[in-house]
């Protein structure tokens, strides 16, 4: 028999989530009590509801999260959970936390990680709630979730509650004399069967068979290697050696995980050899997900959803569902508004962060969604989902019999090209980032440049249409979400766009946009050329320099 113990404790000003849940560097979160009151905060918001049911804890298996998974059973425990389904030492992919959520009943789920962010001891980590949707909890949630923490005088633990996580099992035990369950299961298994529902698998492997497709996939030593290994080794028949960086490791064998053209360069050079027919990278967590063609073609995350939305009805799951809509966040480059178009479908534009497609999916808005920031996902789960993806792309390839690169080129020419790039600025002084945000709010408030030429040194001119702060008023639940980028917007539908990442654990991140539009075929072969002056308008604009100190981005993509 365990027993509760109510512990006593200060509470923290800082535990405020973002964009999505609460990340800081591992020594914060070894703070003393800070874990506990975080987790408290969370079981106390959510309230009595959380009583009597099934929460699902999974993660993506970097530094401290074993540690917190083991401490999260202990006060599940003493908050009267009634069961907890825990991934096999701790693990298990975001999107794979959603769908047992939904599969399962479950009220809620937390995932014990900080996505594409570095791990180990001197990075980061990271707490999130998601709801019973299986999405990440909506901000009304996550703002009380804060106001709790800013309040907690103490919190319920078990102590004495040991649980061995390394071995799939399942324990009973009694609390305080009612009945605990802990169900530590395989994380990979149920997920991997849930795509054979939805992708035809047997076509699929056939297909890899008789082409003899050659596939590269990099886990990033984040969490999805045992997914790469079982759905597409196993499953689909791709040797072993196509999988490299599948260890899931505390620090990620010292990589980046995050699925960009910099921080996955060694996927990006083992492309270029032409060997391989497509690749693919994902993060730490799973949710994200990067491209390749041959000859490491780059499938931007913006055409990515564009192509995927104009084959959709390839997809077994698709036909049994139907097509509802698509969308996609604001920053997200307006590719599959075009393809929204011409199938007479509606799209949406939402702000940054996966929460806001949540209620667009719960309603039977939308099939479809992603953003730029390389995810993509479906309403078969509420977070994106990068296995998803991939198996999606090698779908519509087995479909169509194209390329990665033909099926890119082909799509440009039926719809047009949206250029697009992102400039991110990592880690600059936050002050510094405010008060570039506070100036070019201040040119929105005033109104002067729209109507004015904006003339980029090559001599290119731009007429702004539209600058605004970008807000949203959900249509569900008409909820209003403010602030959430700069927009500058062209009479030739060109968009510059500013925004601070609520995704980083120290100091801030400026992200600057371009999406710039080509109708004319013959031009959209000629990114850097389209793209660079309307970056040079945009840099002089925001006087970026001038206000970070940086004269270069840390990661174009």
């Amino acid at each position: 028999m365990a027993c509760t113990t109510n512990i006593k404790t200060l509470s923290y000003g800082d535990q405020k989530p973002g964009t999505s849940g609460l990340r800081k560097k591992v020594a914060i979160f070894q703070q003393a009590h800070y874990s506990e009151n975080f987790i408290q905060s969370i079981f106390d918001t959510v309230g009595q509801s959380i009583q009597s049911n099934t929460i699902v804890v999974g993660g993506d298996g970097r530094y401290w999260e074993p540690e917190v998974a083991r401490l999260l059973i202990k006060m599940a425990a003493a908050n009267k959970v009634k069961k907890v389904v825990v991934g096999q030492n701790g693990i298990m992919s975001t999107p794979a936390v959603s769908h047992y959520i939904i599969k399962h009943g479950a009220i809620g789920g937390i995932v014990l990680t900080a996505s594409h962010n570095p791990g180990g001891p001197l990075n980061d980590f990271g707490i999130k709630y998601n709801g019973e949707n299986g999405g990440p909890a909506p901000s009304s949630v996550t703002d009380r979730i804060y106001t709790t923490s800013k309040n907690l005088t103490n919190y319920n633990i078990c102590h004495d509650l040991d649980i061995d996580i390394s071995v799939v099992s399942s324990h009973q035990v009694d609390v305080d004399g009612n009945s605990f369950t802990v169900e530590v299961i395989d994380p990979v298994k149920d997920y991997a069967s849930y795509m054979e529902e939805i992708f035809d698998f047997p076509q699929l492997r056939g297909y890899i068979k008789k082409t003899n497709l050659q596939v590269l996939v990099s886990a990033l030593n984040g969490v999805m290697g045992p997914y790469v290994k079982e759905i597409l080794c196993q499953r689909l028949g791709v040797p072993e050696s196509s999988a490299i960086a599948c260890e899931p490791l505390p620090d990620f064998g010292g990589l980046h995980p995050d699925p960009n053209l910099t921080y996955a360069a060694s996927l990006v050079e083992a492309m270029k050899d032409g060997i391989y027919d497509i690749g693919a990278a994902f993060d730490g967590d799973g949710d994200r997900n990067m491209i390749l063609g041959k000859n490491a073609f780059f499938v931007s995350p913006s055409d990515s959803l564009a192509v995927l939305a104009d084959h959709l009805d390839c997809i077994p799951y698709f036909k049994k569902t139907g097509i509802k809509g698509f969308a996609r966040s604001m920053p997200t480059a307006a590719a599959v508004d075009r393809v929204a178009v011409a199938k007479g479908l509606r799209v949406f534009e939402v702000p940054t962060g996966w929460k806001y497609f949540g209620n667009l999916m719960d309603a039977g808005e939308i099939s479809l969604c992603g953003e730029e920031s390389f995810g993509t996902g479906s309403d078969h789960i509420r977070e994106k989902d990068g296995m998803w993806a991939l198996l999606a792309w090698l779908s519509v390839m087995a479909h169509t019999g194209k390329t990665v690169e033909q099926l890119l080129t082909d799509h440009w020419s039926k719809y047009g090209r949206n250029f697009f790039t992102r400039y991110d600025y990592e880690e600059c002084d936050a002050n510094n980032a405010s008060e570039m945000m506070s100036y070019l709010r201040s040119l929105v408030d005033s109104g002067s440049l729209i109507g004015k030429e904006l003339l980029a040194t090559s001599g290119e001119s731009y007429t702004v249409q539209l600058m605004d702060d970008f807000s949203y008023t959900d249509p569900i639940d008409k909820s209003v979400t403010t602030k959430q980028g700069i927009r500058v917007i062209f009479t030739d539908g060109s968009r510059i766009i500013f925004r601070l990442s609520g995704t980083g654990s120290s100091g801030a991140t400026v992200r600057l946009y371009i999406d710039s539009y080509e109708s004319d075929a013959k031009k959209c072969g000629q990114s850097a050329e389209m793209l660079a002056p309307l970056i040079n308008v945009a840099l002089t604009l925001s006087r970026l320099k001038e206000f970070t100190g940086r004269d270069t981005p840390t990661v174009i993509t």
